[in-house]
This record gives C-alpha cells, sequence and structure tokens, in this order.
C-alpha cells in the first residue's frame, strides 16, 4: 500500500501527498478496506492555510516512525474540510459530544470501520506538553481499546450516533402565527451583552470578525431604530479596520485577532470571511462615511482583484498563515527595514501612526502594523494638515508593500470554491453599486461566468475547481449562497439572465436538499452517500447558515418572481427552525434575518426607463441605507420579465415602490421617492 493523494486537486491533500503515512482520500475503497480489515479509521481534517495543521503535519506526519505506526494500527484518512464540509461538520459535532469541548482544525478523530468516531480531538503534539497526551504514544492506546474494548467502544458509538440523530432534529414545525419578534429581541439582547465596550467585537480573545451578527444589528437598527445595535457595528468594524487583523498595506482581513484588542491576528486569509466584510463595510459607510470604512473596502476588493482572482475569473480560496515555515513571517517587520525604506518625513509619521516607537507587538521581536495613534492626533504632533500626514503615511505604505511584495509570499490555496465565490461576488456586487466602482462589479461578473461555466452542468451545481472542471457535488450553502449573490448583482447590474438562473439554482435547492416532512433543507442532496449523519444545520459557523440564508434568499426571489413555490419553501423553513431559534438564538443571526424578512417583507422598488437616465437613479439610490429594500433598475425594452418586474415603459424613468405583493403609485419625481422611501420604514 501506498499514499493515495498524489493524484488529487486539493492543494491541502497535495501538501500530504509525500507523507510516509499511507493516506487515503475519503472513498469508498477506504471505508471498505477498514471494514473487511476490521482495522480502525484515523481521520484528520484540516486545510491547507491551518497553521497548526501544517505543525502536526512536520512533527508527527512526516516522520516514518509515527507514520510507520500509523500504517500498522489504522486506515489513515486526510479529508480537505472545504471540499467536504459535509464530513467536517459530522465530525466536529461528534468531537463536541466526546470530549465536551468545540473542536477546529486539524481535527483528529478515530473511527470505528462503519465510520462511527470512538474518540477524538484536534491538534496533538509529537510527545505530551501543555496538558495534551503525545500523538506517537496515543495510537498505541488507541488501537488496544479499539481491539480490547469492543463491545464498551459499540455501546459508547450507539450514544453517539443517537445523540448525532437528535442534533439533526428539529422537532415539530411551528405555526406562522407563533413567528413573533421575541427570538430577534432576545438576539440582540446577548449580543450587546457581550459586545467590547473599548475595543469592538464580542467577548474575550480569540476575536473573530462575526460578521453575520454584526449584519443582523444593522438590519435590526434599519427596522426599529435601535441605536445601540448601530453603534456596536460602527464601533467594531473601526476597531477592527484600526488593527493588525486588517492587513494594513495589503488589505484585507486575516481570520482572527489572537488578542482582544485585533492587534495580532492568526495571519491565515480566508475568501469567505473577506466577502461577508466587503458588504459590511459598504452598509456602514451608507449610515457613516467615515473614510475607514471606505478604505477597509477598496482594501478587501483591491486585495481580491490582485491576490485571489484567477485569470479565468473565479476567486482562489485562502492564503495561508505561514510563509518559509513561520506564521506570520510576510507581514511583520524589523523597525530598521522600515528605517531603510522610507525618508525620515515619511517614517516619522509611520512610526508615531503604528507605535513603532513602542516596543515589539510580535513575538517580542517585530513588529505588525495596526494604528496606535489617530492620524489626526499625529499631524497635530508634527504640524502637519490631516492631508499632508495622510499624503506622507499613503506613499509610506506604497513603499512598503512594493518591499513586501519582494518576500517569499505564503501559500496560496488554489481551490476555487462555489459557496465562497458567491459570498466575494455578493460583497463585490453591493460594494461596487455602494461606491460606484464599475471595476468591483466587473470582477464580480468575471467570477460569476466563472462559475456557471465550470460548476453548473446540467442542472447541478459542484462545489469546486482546482484545474478541473467542477468536482464534486456541492451543498446547500453553495447553492443559497449564490442565489444571494445573484439577487445582489441584478441590485447592482440588472440581467434577465441573472434572474433565470437563480431560479435554476431555486428549483435544484427545492428538489433535491429540501426536507419533505419536516421543512428546511439538508446539507447535502438526496442522493448523497449515506453517512453516520445527514445534518440540517441552523447555526452560522465560520460562513452564514444555509438554511438561514436560503430561507431569506427564496423569500426575495419570490417577491421579484412571483413564484409562491419559493415563498412557501422559506416559510417551511421558518417554521422548522423557529422553535429552536426561540429557545436559543446565539448563533442564528442569519436565520434571525431570515426570520425578521418573514415578519415583514423586503422593500422592492423597480425602475424602469432609458439606460442614462436609470444610471443616475439607481446611483442616487445606491446611498441609500437600507439591508431591507431591493433596487432593480430594469431598462425599457427588457424582455422576459415576471409580471411584478414587467412595469409599462413610459418614455421617461418611473419608479415603483412595493412591499409584499402591494405596490404604491408609480413616480417619476426622485425627490417624491426619496420621500416615500422615509416614510417606508420597513419593520418599525
Amino acid at each position: 500500500m501506498s499514499n493515495r493523494l498524489a493524484n488529487e486537486t486539493s492543494p491541502y491533500l497535495l501538501q500530504h501527498a509525500e507523507n510516509p503515512v499511507e493516506w487515503w482520500p475519503w472513498c469508498d475503497e477506504a471505508l471498505a478496506l477498514a471494514r473487511s480489515a476490521d482495522r480502525p479509521i484515523l481521520l484528520s481534517i484540516g486545510y491547507s492555510a491551518c497553521h497548526w495543521c501544517h505543525v502536526m503535519a512536520h512533527e508527527s506526519f512526516e516522520n516514518p516512525e509515527v507514520a510507520a505506526e500509523m500504517n500498522r494500527l489504522f486506515v489513515n484518512i486526510k479529508v480537505d474540510r472545504e471540499e467536504r464540509p459535509d464530513l467536517d461538520q459530522i465530525y466536529q459535532s461528534a468531537h463536541q459530544m466526546l470530549t465536551r469541548r468545540s473542536g477546529g482544525w486539524p481535527l483528529t478523530m478515530f473511527l470505528t470501520p462503519d465510520g462511527t468516531p470512538f474518540f477524538a480531538g484536534t491538534y496533538f503534539p509529537l510527545q505530551p506538553r501543555h496538558g495534551l497526551p503525545g500523538f506517537a504514544a496515543l495510537l498505541g492506546r488507541i488501537a488496544a481499546v479499539f481491539r480490547d474494548q469492543r463491545a464498551a467502544v459499540e455501546e459508547q458509538n450507539a450514544a453517539v450516533r443517537a445523540a448525532l440523530a437528535r442534533s439533526s432534529a428539529t422537532g415539530s414545525p411551528a405555526h406562522p402565527s407563533e413567528f413573533g419578534p421575541e427570538p430577534l429581541v432576545a438576539l440582540r439582547d446577548l449580543l450587546s451583552a457581550s459586545f467590547d465596550e473599548h475595543y469592538g467585537g464580542f467577548g474575550d480573545a480569540p476575536k473573530f470578525p462575526q460578521a453575520v451578527d454584526l449584519d443582523f444589528l444593522l438590519r435590526r437598527f434599519r427596522t426599529t431604530g435601535d441605536e445601540r445595535a448601530r453603534d456596536i457595528v460602527l464601533t467594531t468594524l473601526a476597531r477592527m479596520a484600526d488593527g493588525g487583523i486588517h492587513d494594513q498595506l495589503g488589505g484585507g482581513f486575516c481570520r482572527y485577532s489572537t488578542d482582544e484588542r485585533w492587534a495580532i491576528p492568526h495571519f491565515e486569509k480566508m475568501l469567505y470571511d473577506n466577502g461577508a466584510l466587503l458588504g459590511l463595510y459598504a452598509l456602514a459607510w451608507q449610515i457613516d462615511p467615515d473614510p475607514q470604512f471606505r478604505r477597509a473596502a477598496e482594501g478587501i476588493a483591491g486585495w481580491a482583484m490582485r491576490e485571489m482572482q484567477s485569470p479565468e475569473g473565479g476567486y482562489y480560496a485562502a492564503l495561508d498563515a505561514d510563509s518559509e515555515g513561520e506564521e506570520g513571517r510576510y507581514y511583520v517587520w524589523n523597525r530598521s527595514e522600515i528605517r531603510v525604506l522610507l525618508d525620515e518625513p515619511a517614517y516619522a509619521v509611520v512610526e508615531r501612526h503604528y507605535g513603532l516607537d513602542l516596543g515589539p507587538n510580535f513575538e517580542d521581536r517585530a513588529w505588525h502594523l495596526g494604528v496606535v495613534r489617530p492620524l489626526d492626533a499625529v499631524a497635530a504632533e508634527f504640524g502637519l494638515s490631516p492631508d499632508e500626514a495622510a499624503a506622507r503615511l499613503a506613499e509610506a505604505r506604497r513603499k512598503l508593500l512594493a518591499a513586501r511584495a519582494g518576500r517569499v509570499p505564503p501559500g496560496l490555496d488554489n481551490k476555487i470554491l462555489t459557496g465562497w465565490n458567491a459570498l466575494m461576488i455578493a460583497g463585490m456586487a453591493r460594494a461596487g453599486r455602494v461606491f460606484g466602482r464599475r471595476d468591483w462589479l466587473a470582477s464580480a461578473r468575471r467570477a460569476i461566468a466563472f462559475v456557471r461555466d465550470r460548476s453548473w452542468r446540467d442542472g447541478r451545481l459542484y462545489v469546486t475547481d482546482a484545474g478541473q472542471r467542477g468536482r464534486l457535488n456541492a451543498y446547500l450553502d453553495d447553492h443559497a449562497f449564490l442565489i444571494d449573490a445573484l439577487l445582489e448583482l441584478m441590485q447592482t447590474d440588472f440581467d434577465p439572465e441573472d434572474l433565470a438562473f437563480a431560479e435554476e439554482l431555486a428549483d435544484a435547492l427545492l428538489d433535491s436538499f429540501e426536507d419533505p416532512d419536516g421543512g428546511g433543507f439538508f446539507l447535502t442532496r438526496h442522493d448523497h452517500e449515506a453517512l453516520i449523519q445527514r445534518p440540517k444545520p441552523i447555526h452560522d459557523a465560520a460562513t452564514p447558515s444555509g438554511n438561514g440564508i436560503a430561507a431569506r434568499a427564496l423569500g426575495r426571489l419570490a417577491h421579484l418572481t412571483g413564484e409562491t413555490r419559493y415563498l412557501d419553501a422559506a416559510e417551511r423553513t421558518l417554521r422548522a427552525f423557529y422553535g429552536r431559534l426561540r429557545e436559543s438564538p446565539a448563533g442564528c443571526a442569519t436565520m434571525a434575518t431570515a426570520l425578521c424578512e418573514q415578519l415583514q417583507p423586503p422593500g422592492l422598488v423597480v425602475l424602469r426607463g432609458p439606460s442614462a437616465e436609470l444610471e443616475q437613479w439607481q446611483t442616487r439610490l445606491a446611498a441609500w441605507f437600507d439591508p431591507q429594500l431591493m433596487v432593480l433598475a430594469v431598462s425599457d425594452g427588457t424582455g422576459g420579465l415576471p409580471p411584478v418586474l414587467d412595469k409599462p415603459a413610459k418614455g421617461r424613468v418611473n419608479a415603483w415602490l412595493c412591499r409584499g405583493v402591494e405596490c404604491q403609485s408609480s413616480t417619476d419625481d426622485y425627490a417624491e421617492l426619496e420621500v416615500s422611501l422615509s416614510n417606508a420604514v420597513w419593520g418599525r
């Protein structure tokens, strides 16, 4: 037997193709071998940008003695969690059940041959340390438990399977008459209570951006006038923009901060975080046109187009935390390096702004750039105008970024994941609309064309492209996120083909994922391989809840098309999950936003008229903050439209303001439309 990963396309799996471990990908052949040999399975789940995955690989999987023991005792399976979120979600849940602790990556699971886990962990060091057992010694102990305590293992397995089944159950569906705002109020109060008043964000270190919670709070502000919700969002986004989690030179945000001040990140950059944050910073700028919100958005979009967009148009998945074997090496600085690169006036501003006059903030040896002193204060200190200080800082950033580009870059995960592309497409479309950036829209258009060409075939969506045409059946999230992205694109640049594609995806979602008995959507297709659990998730994780996005996107699509099948499916989803949302709203912000739109349908402005005039109206409306409002500008002469959008051409721009199935009389007076919008506070 040998290592079987060389023919895989996942960069993460290929990183392990030269290990002395006899790795298998997840496949029927590997599972059959475990059953026929009656050997336990060692399942290792990770991803290419994961720092601790690299550490465990170097310590254990590249060690010939450890590999020999793994090969002797186990069938070893390596999984990329980004290609197989179904496996990751199932075994993360099982880890939590077995250990009573949250999981993470690398996820290390020991399974019986039928796939049921009987021992769980994440990172294990080679030798015991920090209270963790050594991986080398652990292998023999686990194999002995499987061999000598089989009855106890099987008894535990039955309990794990039962617990997994219970976790997927949604209970009796609620009746729509039970729907109310109580879960929205409860979630708002939970987020408010955990808000860090000093540094923004929620809770203590480590801190994640939690974009879905911030998005929920913005909608809460719009629908109720809740100023506390608004302040939480604006404070958090401002502190993040100043922090080291934000790449001050190259743009984009790292996955999380290791401290409560957003200063020192875990340096991996994920496409999904940045797509969500791009849209959020655009919304924040609509409320408060703070230059730092614009700069954060410009940085994300610039990074995505410069470093993450393939020549064919799709966006790559992630950048590694490590370069040259060290976490953060690409991003941190020695003070003397910066002195050499900048003239004295520019260095003086950079030194005070980023705190280079203070001690090193990264491992007591280097500086990672984050704002320590506001630029206005630095300008006053040196007798400069704010514009002069900003000019010096901008020039310094350009020089530092150019110098950094000469370093060995972090590893690139060049998988093009359908769902993650959808999140970036949605962010690019929304931000392009708000900031009037046609280049951002063009980038989103290239990506949607790539996905449609490479990952959509014969009515079936595929999850990934890594140098090959789409492979692996797509999941609930891929379909839901893509419908949502198309809705954002249509509001920025209406194309009837986008509407048709969204309807095709919605039909596939209903036909292949919906639970016909309990409502809601399974993570996997009806024809997916049988696993030990079929998740039907409600909670947000690193990405939004697929069920939450599906409920919201299907509801919106129904309001554009008049297709009641979509509206009914959205309601069935909320009926399925309402009880759980009411009992425990924490971690369910996406489902809460869907409930918000179920309680009060989103507003819709339909603009019809000549293209040139339409663009002027659309540009003015782009400044209007209202995440509960959709605006579609449809040129005269556009055919094949559903009745909701097929408004009569009148020779000049006319606007119809609608809510649910009701539309006001049209107006050709923009000022009159603004008055109507001001009076139409959805949900109050």
